[in-house]
């Protein structure tokens, strides 16, 4: 519904529902764009003619700019209107898609995936602070907060179960085409259902380009950094080079007249130490999905539908968890003691995948799946809850660019740190004349547990840095 004048004093509650379904109608979308493409790598290399080292880069391109642009279309969206910027990214997003669908060849497909994470930068930004300004009320924002984390959480395992579908039935282009209808459903549905926000005043006029510009590369370097897996040794001087000009960002902010970052707002623990929390717990959680699915091909010998099945009930179990249970416990509880106990059981899963294999799914996969499920079905709405508790109207938007880079962030260092782990262990175990399936499950066994110890990490911070105010 948009507005023309006034704006209401209270929205209708269908209004507010139907609002958050669109939201994460788009944010469904652009999450399953992350993962959707990793079963269909084989496809593209044969169709497309991508060497080994180029085919990583159908990813790469979609990071990199999803975790660059994050913090800067947050703030944009606060001085321009987050509806605003919404609509503009799921729009590019569908012209992206369809680029991406018509693709002649590896260098079409990717700088189609490049302007595919712009765009999912613009619209993912703006996500949190509209539901913030849709739910004021805790115990209904905690609901919201549930559905919200259900999305992203299990987004990913549905990428890698429709994109193997996908590309066995119809064509690895689909993975992309399905886009476009949905997409322009999500641009009209969210002109006619989400109301139009005010900009912050004065909009544009005296914002901070030079510490955009700033924030912007030195993240966009930083994610390149992590995710490039090129061998070229180059890593070292271009993580130094993202560290200064990220540090030349926070100087910009301490002394620029109209920050882009009010730099406050890190005085939070609820802001900084929430969104440490959920980088370490991403990173366990996003690098174990992305292990997994080569641990089930790899060392037990799954097709790509059948990894996708496999990963399915840890999608199934968040939906039950998030949007039934977690949202009235968070309620009750508060936030801290439910992601407490997400945690713990995400550890406890992670541990259990780390047991020799007896050659069945129910045994081996099933548990470490279903505990998994419920864990990040209490822990992610928890921890999403915490960093945005203390974001004011001005600020929402740049909390849910902070919120989204974290994550973003955290799985691009999972993913390329676990993939190295099981990677070196199995390369040493096959030297040493181990066979090759057992060294591969060794491999991905020790990257299992350096989830867990990650995600063992962010509860620990949790205990110490989320405590309670006095």
């Amino acid at each position: 519904m948009t507005s023309t004048g006034t704006r209401p004093a209270t929205r209708p509650a269908p209004s507010r529902w139907a609002a958050l379904t669109v939201l994460c109608a788009g944010m469904l979308m652009i999450i399953l764009d992350g993962t959707i493409i990793s079963v269909a790598l084989p496809a593209l290399q044969t169709d497309l003619g991508f060497t080994a080292a180029g085919l990583a880069w159908t990813v790469n391109a979609y990071l990199v700019p999803l975790g660059g642009l994050l913090l800067l279309a947050g703030r944009l969206g606060d001085l321009l209107g987050r509806r605003r910027m919404l609509v503009a990214g799921l729009a590019l997003f569908v012209v992206a898609s369809l680029l991406c669908g018509l693709a002649t060849g590896a260098g079409m497909l990717v700088v189609a995936r490049f302007l595919q994470g712009v765009a999912a930068a613009m619209a993912s930004a703006v996500v949190l602070g509209m539901i913030v300004g849709l739910f004021p009320e805790p115990k209904e924002r905690a609901r919201a907060m549930g559905v919200y984390a259900f999305v992203g959480a299990a987004g990913a395992s549905l990428g890698l179960l429709l994109g193997g579908v996908l590309t066995e039935t119809v064509g690895w282009r689909w993975i992309f085409l399905v886009n476009v209808p949905i997409g322009v459903a999500a641009v009209l549905l969210s002109l006619r259902v989400i109301e139009r926000d005010t900009p912050l005043r004065g909009g544009l006029r005296g914002a901070d380009v030079l510490g955009g510009g700033l924030v912007t590369a030195g993240l966009m370097l930083a994610v390149f950094t992590i995710v490039d897996s090129s061998g070229t040794g180059s890593q070292l001087g271009l993580g130094a080079l993202a560290v200064a000009l990220l540090a030349g960002f926070v100087v910009r902010q301490r002394y620029a007249a109209e920050p882009l970052v009010r730099l406050g707002i890190f005085g939070s623990r609820a802001v900084s130490g929430g969104n440490l929390v959920q980088l370490l717990m991403v990173a366990g959680m996003l690098g174990f999905q992305f292990t997994a699915a080569l641990h089930l091909q790899r060392a037990l010998g799954y097709a790509p539908a059948q990894t996708g099945l496999a990963l399915l009930p840890i999608a199934v179990t968040i939906a039950v968890v998030s949007l039934s249970v977690s949202g009235r416990l968070i309620a009750r509880f508060g936030p801290r003691p439910v992601l407490l106990v997400g945690e713990v059981l995400l550890v406890a899963g992670l541990l259990l995948l780390t047991r020799p294999s007896t050659g069945s799914y129910v045994m081996d996969v099933l548990p470490s799946m279903l505990v998994l499920g419920l864990g990040a079905g209490l822990a992610l709405p928890a921890v999403t809850t915490v960093m945005m508790s203390d974001a004011t109207p001005a600020d929402a938007g740049l909390a849910s660019g902070l919120a989204n880079t974290s994550q973003q962030v955290g799985g691009a260092l999972g993913i390329a740190v676990l993939a190295a782990i099981a990677t070196a262990r199995t390369d040493a175990a096959t030297a040493a004349g181990v066979p090759l399936r057992e060294a591969v499950a060794g491999g991905y066994h020790l990257a299992f547990g350096t989830a867990a110890a990650a995600v063992g990490v962010a509860a620990l911070l949790t205990l110490t840095v989320l405590r309670p105010r006095a």
